[in-house]
């Protein structure tokens, strides 16, 4: 199956479908069914997901929130004036809406769409982060990540520190290679340019480059992407990688003698590039 969703149609996975309603300039509100009951992830806007929810008939279950930010939460509270539903998000983050708060570690299960998802730690966007994983069932492996992991990207450090985001990926990166990863944005594009800057001779990495220039060409998503994908096009997947190591060290002007410090020098290198 094409890893790739498309913007127009919905992408189904046995009998969940799986879908990114699109928002503000950039975002992926993703919405969970089974042709009849839906969850949604991270809905900044309230408007979209339920002009999606009438056109197809669904019921809203339960909604799920990865963090604090405002294009993550901000059509919580209107959803529940016409849902009232269980909200999952981080116990770390004060987030008004939120009464079914997690630490990570956690097993949610929701009846309709059947779903389990386990809860999975990932401080450094923000400190409370968390990701929620579907490891069984109809369409796993999925993971619901927000701005955790993108793309041949990562979110950045407004809270955590490289060590914590690097922690955080790796334990998202230990997930199977088959796992479908759906991040917030569609940041692909732009994160393939940086990547390129510092992987020039990646040649995993120039092929999604011309497959996702592609996708946007023809109005499509470039996600769901893939964990197999990303690590081997991923420079913060990647900063065991002799290239990557090389690239780090060029652009800091010395040594970079530990997978934090690469971190550390290719996310600085991030913040600044254009």
């Amino acid at each position: 199956m094409d890893a790739h969703a498309d913007a127009a149609s919905k992408q189904s996975t046995g009998t969940l479908t799986v879908f990114p309603v699109p928002a503000f300039q950039d975002n992926y509100l993703w919405v969970i069914d089974d042709g009849k009951d839906a969850v949604v992830v991270d809905p900044g806007d309230a408007a979209p997901v339920l002009a999606y929810l009438e056109s197809r008939g669904l019921t809203l279950r339960a909604i799920l929130v990865t963090h604090k930010h405002a294009d993550h939460i901000g059509g919580v509270g209107t959803l529940l004036k016409h849902f009232d539903v269980p909200v999952h998000g981080p116990a770390l983050e004060a987030i008004a809406c939120v009464d079914h708060p997690h630490d990570g570690g956690e097993t949610v299960h929701i009846a309709a769409p059947a779903m389990t998802l386990e809860v999975i730690d990932v401080p450094g966007h923000t400190l409370g982060h968390i990701a929620y994983f579907l490891g069984t069932g109809a369409g796993a492996p999925r993971l619901f990540c927000g701005d955790t992991l993108f793309s041949c990207g990562c979110g950045r450090l407004f809270e955590g520190t490289p060590a914590q985001m690097l922690a955080s990926l790796d334990a998202l990166a230990a997930l199977p290679p088959a796992t479908l990863v759906h991040c917030a944005h569609e940041y692909t594009l732009s994160n393939i340019r940086f990547a390129l800057a510092v992987d020039p001779d990646n040649a995993a990495l120039a092929a999604w480059h011309r497959q996702a220039t592609a996708l946007r060409d023809a109005g499509r998503p470039t996600l769901p992407t893939t964990l197999a994908q990303e690590r081997e096009t991923n420079p913060f997947l990647r900063c065991d990688a002799p290239a990557v190591i090389a690239a780090a060290q060029a652009h800091a002007g010395h040594a970079t003698p530990s997978r934090e410090a690469v971190f550390a020098t290719v996310r600085r290198w991030k913040d600044t590039f254009r």
